[in-house]
């Protein structure tokens, strides 16, 4: 989950990549058909996921001015699109442009000052929102309650890692601990799917 943020809207040049969203049911957004049974309720969007990859192209450069086309290039991102999310960055304070032959693109602030959560939140707002809204401001009756209160811990468990890990990080190859950790247990690797057993809980504790 995300601060919001005012940014232009973008075409993106694969509507099937961008229908992928880092949200908890954005609405409006463009979903790709899933097989029958296949669950999918986190996405990352084509757009964040083409911002950190360019970040990290920046944050990789030995120094001075990048051009847009060998981003685009190294990175596999249509051009077109790569400006856009580029001048949002821009407006967002995390890249700085210069144009001319001697131009292009740089980070603004020190490679371990700019985290994963920092370039999200600059192209896609909210890291994660319940039907549009954030978490907090979501309010459930009857038996359905205390719903609210799982979406803020999803939206925890996403700034725990997101917020942790800078681009500086990601082109020295070491994680955070806490985050690498995570990546550890062999299941983390496994993709669930609606149908699939997924292990039970840990047995409450009976209160003393």
């Amino acid at each position: 989950m995300t601060v919001q943020r005012r940014h232009r809207s973008v075409k993106c040049p694969n509507p099937a990549e961008c229908g992928w969203e880092s949200r908890l049911g954005r609405p409006g957004s463009v979903s790709r058909r899933r097989p029958m049974g296949e669950n999918a309720p986190m996405h990352v969007s084509a757009k964040a996921d083409y911002a950190v990859r360019a970040a990290i192209e920046l944050a990789a450069a030995p120094g001075g001015p990048v051009k847009g086309d060998r981003i685009a290039e190294a990175q596999q991102i249509p051009l077109k699109f790569l400006e856009n999310i580029l001048s949002d960055l821009r407006h967002a304070g995390y890249v700085q442009s210069q144009r001319g032959a001697d131009g292009g693109y740089w980070l603004a602030e020190p490679a371990d000052a700019i985290t994963l959560a920092d370039i999200i939140r600059a192209v896609d707002g909210p890291l994660a929102n319940v039907r549009g809204a954030r978490p907090e401001s979501v309010e459930y009756s009857g038996s359905a309650s205390h719903l609210a209160e799982v979406w803020i811990a999803v939206r925890v468990s996403l700034r725990s890692v997101l917020e942790r890990v800078t681009l500086a990080d990601l082109v020295a190859g070491v994680l955070p601990a806490s985050v690498k950790e995570l990546t550890n247990d062999a299941d983390a690797w496994v993709s669930r799917s609606a149908g699939g057993h997924t292990p039970p809980p840990p047995p409450r504790r009976p209160p003393r």
